[in-house]
């Protein structure tokens, strides 16, 4: 490639100071211009780096020195910005979820195809070392045939430390649709595609006290499940165990674990790149510490965008807008299941990502290994 790539950033709230440091990390992508429906914030962030232009969100998505959109709007306004950035025929990087709904999602897929751009979206998360090292020794065989897993997430939740927890319990919100892509997105890095869910949810509470700041014993309604738990049958024939909470307190159990007929995996938060990724086969006497064997390092919020951006075209792209798309399916059947009570068929299905070779930072100037 003989120049880096240019990002157009649509929304210049908090996460995009992420995005922003991963972009002037790496030598592939440089910021052409942002906005933001508060047009100052869109100045402040293009005022120290040169040739960066504010500009609003039509101008943007239309502006000939944009290559790729970088949505970081809110997730109700994804699918608009996104729309957009493909009438003018822009490939598109979505923050988590891809859309609101799998109706939009399939919506917007089918009008990137249509005008022959792409689509891509995190989380990014499983680019890091620790979820590609999971995946290095899954497909070298070190646990031998997989055969199951389990991904868990328990917290008293989010009212108790965050000024306005509103979202949280609001639909759209909850332990799933908040924190289910980072551990769902692994599992589907892992495991593969999902075919079937069984799922069963709860709300014990009809409403939740702020616990800190300027509304602190104001109380929120609660308009979610708060506590959703199943299986994912996996098209590979592993199943996957599933609890994700805002009604625990703590737990001593990993994060996610993966077990095969010779061994089993634990792996670190996969809301984070890095992490120990341990092991046991069957004639170990303990667990032992797996060296880094594959994943971008460093990494960031952003590494995805950049993978996305740098992929060449007819590849498919680690974090692509299919596989953000099947895993907003797999919540949203999980949900329909509870309600059903009775297992649900995923309709959708993706590509198992390609992994990711080892590759620092500074080496990612051109495609991805």
């Amino acid at each position: 490639m003989g120049r880096p790539v240019n990002i157009g950033l649509v929304g210049c709230g908090t996460i995009a100071g992420q995005y922003l440091r991963t972009i002037e990390r790496l030598p592939g992508l440089t910021l052409a211009a942002a906005a933001d429906l508060d047009p100052a914030r869109a100045r402040e962030t293009v005022r120290t780096r040169p040739g960066a232009r504010a500009l609003s969100v039509d101008e943007l998505v239309t502006d000939p020195g944009v290559d790729v959109v970088l949505n970081l709007t809110i997730p109700a306004a994804h699918a608009e910005v996104a729309h957009k950035a493909v009438a003018a025929g822009k490939d598109v990087y979505c923050e988590k979820p891809l859309t609101a709904t799998t109706v939009e999602a399939r919506e917007l897929l089918a009008a990137a195809d249509a005008a022959g751009v792409r689509v891509g979206c995190a989380p990014d998360t499983v680019l890091g070392t620790a979820t590609q090292t999971a995946r290095r020794a899954l497909d070298d065989g070190l646990i031998g045939r997989p055969v199951a897993a389990t991904a868990t997430m328990v917290t008293p939740g989010h009212e108790r430390w965050h000024h306005h927890p509103d979202f949280y319990y609001a639909p759209g919100g909850g332990p799933l649709m908040d924190m289910g892509p980072y551990y769902l997105t692994s599992l589907v890095t892992l495991l593969g595609p999902v075919a079937t869910v069984v799922g069963a949810a709860s709300r014990p509470r009809a409403e939740r006290t702020i616990g800190t700041g300027p509304r602190q014993g104001e109380t929120v309604p609660v308009g979610v499940d708060t506590h959703v738990t199943g299986v994912l049958v996996h098209r590979s024939g592993a199943l996957s165990t599933l609890v994700m909470t805002f009604d625990g307190v703590a737990t001593t159990s990993p994060h996610l674990e993966v077990h095969g007929d010779q061994g089993s995996l634990v792996l670190p938060d996969p809301n984070h790149f890095a992490g120990d990724v341990r092991l046991r086969c069957l004639d170990d006497e303990g667990w032992r510490t797996l060296p880094v064997s594959a994943g971008y390092e460093p990494a960031g919020r952003g590494d995805g965008l950049a993978d996305f951006a740098l992929t060449p075209p007819g590849v498919e792209p680690r974090a692509s807008g299919r596989l953000a798309y099947h895993v907003l399916d797999v919540m949203e059947s999980l949900l329909a299941s509870a309600r059903a009570g009775q297992a649900v068929d995923v309709a959708s299905t993706c590509d198992r990502p390609r992994p990711v070779t080892s590759a620092p930072a500074g080496e990612r100037t051109g495609s991805p290994g």
